[in-house]
């Protein structure tokens, strides 16, 4: 370590991440600068992100917003860091992941090492023979509306590394660079699309969510995937008692200072919808309509084709109590 360097980065940890980045590799951001254009003058380009680094003085520019379409004609916000900034990040997140990765809940999928969508799928459907009802939950706007104060807390719970805690409070304050070329300040939220957003959102939910299950819902098995969730439970009346609590948890915003207790979360959710085993039950109009498990429990940016129909399904209707596991 250069002793006049007031943080002790390895400069071997940069050049780890460079090459993570470099394997994803990705849009430019703000900055119009591709993999390949950082990579024409690596060794230069590398030292002076470690050096900066190191000495504190490295601040992440602007993310470059990009809106993605979706399915039901809205849009999605991701934010594009630059590649010396996605490598910075990297690092970071390097730090974080082994340290973090012990404590997360079980059933939590999304952006982990050696997890997947269909884990999660696959997960979910086994439960589904032994629990009758399923209650589909999504947080609305997640990633743009993390509370920073409790995020830093949360992260503050896991380690006192000054260089950790000073850039990712940095990174959470880095305005978005618009299509149009404008800058605009950030209040909440880690951008969808950040090499660390994703450890971050996780370790959020970790507590706001996770936790508080185990706690509150132990009987009631869940799959996370980022800020889709699936929960099973034994009857119409146990989902709509956890989406009461939920929607109730959600509304408050007491207490704070509690979070890593696994109180107050600041998300809000979308309007659930209540499954019956292969039956579709909408929470909010009641209609009834036939389904097969395998269509309505996908992880978002998933397919897998169902296995056949719901007409010939022999175990429509039958309760979880009489069902055969399938091999």
């Amino acid at each position: 370590m250069d002793k006049a360097k007031p943080f002790d980065i390895p400069k071997r940890e940069v050049w780890e991440a460079f090459k993570k980045v470099k394997a994803n590799q990705g849009a430019a951001g703000v900055d119009g600068q591709s993999v390949a254009d950082f990579e024409a003058d690596l060794s230069n380009n590398l030292y002076k992100l470690w050096n900066r680094m190191s000495s504190g003085s490295y601040f992440p520019p602007p993310v470059r917003r990009v809106d993605i379409p979706k399915d039901d004609g809205r849009t999605r916000p991701l934010g594009i860091p630059t590649v010396g900034d996605r490598i910075a990040q990297e690092v970071v997140k390097r730090y974080l992941e082994p340290r973090l990765e012990p404590i997360f809940h079980a059933d939590s999928y999304g952006y982990r090492p050696g997890r997947s969508a269909i884990d999660a799928l696959r997960t979910a459907r086994q439960r589904c023979w032994r629990y009758d009802w399923v209650l589909d939950i999504d947080v609305k706007s997640y990633f743009d509306s993390i509370d920073w104060a409790l995020l830093l807390k949360a992260v503050r719970k896991h380690t006192d590394c000054p260089w950790v805690l000073l850039y990712i409070e940095r990174w959470l304050e880095a305005p978005v660079q618009m299509e149009d070329g404008s800058i605009v300040p950030r209040a909440a939220g880690t951008p969808q699309g950040g090499v660390v957003s994703p450890i971050l959102a996780n370790l959020f939910l970790h507590y706001a969510f996770d936790l508080w299950m185990g706690r509150n819902f132990p009987a009631i098995p869940f799959e996370r995937y980022a800020d889709d969730v699936i929960c099973h439970c034994r009857s119409a009346e146990g989902a709509q008692a956890l989406w009461s609590a939920l929607e109730a948890r959600s509304a408050s915003a007491e207490d704070e200072a509690r979070l890593l207790q696994g109180y107050e979360p600041t998300w809000r959710l979308s309007g659930p919808l209540i499954r019956l085993s292969r039956i579709l039950l909408s929470a909010e109009k009641g209609e009834v309509a036939r389904q097969s498990i395998r269509c309505f429990i996908l992880a978002r940016g998933q397919s897998e084709s169902a296995e056949g129909h719901p007409a010939d399904d022999p175990t429509m209707g039958v309760p979880s109590s009489a069902r055969q596991d399938p091999d």
